[in-house]
């Protein structure tokens, strides 16, 4: 037998704070489950749409830049629009998009030849302190 949510952070309050910051609770929120619903929207009201140590352009142009790589049409657009809206060129949405598929290049490469970590770091190091030296 399943607990009941008890939770007062319920779905309605999520609604409710939804309202207050939009003005109307879009639909797509009701495809999240009732009982992570207040969950959900407190992550992306505290995380996504508020002031942290990331300002909103570079948020968005990561959100972007993983919406491309799982390949969700839904948050490519949202993360678009959202990256536009704060100041982002076409020429940063493309420059993020492809560092994205860059990494993943990378990532799929180095785990498929199962290249030594240890031998990466060590190589990382001196890669970066090379750059650095030239950069900065």
């Amino acid at each position: 037998m399943a607990a009941k949510n008890n939770n007062k952070l319920d779905k309605s309050a999520a609604d409710r704070e939804i309202r207050e910051m939009f003005g109307f609770v879009p639909q797509f929120e009701n495809a999240i489950p009732e009982a992570s619903a207040y969950a959900h929207w407190a992550v992306q009201r505290d995380l996504e749409l508020s002031d942290t140590v990331l300002d909103h352009k570079t948020k968005e142009l990561i959100g972007l830049a993983v919406a491309a790589h799982i390949k969700c049409q839904y948050c490519t657009y949202f993360h678009t629009k959202a990256a536009k809206t704060f100041g982002a060129t076409d020429e940063e949405l493309r420059e993020a998009v492809a560092i994205a598929g860059m990494t993943n290049l990378y990532s799929n490469s180095l785990n498929g030849m199962n290249v030594d970590l240890q031998q990466f770091r060590k190589d990382t190091d001196r890669a970066i302190e090379a750059v650095k030296n030239k950069v900065m």
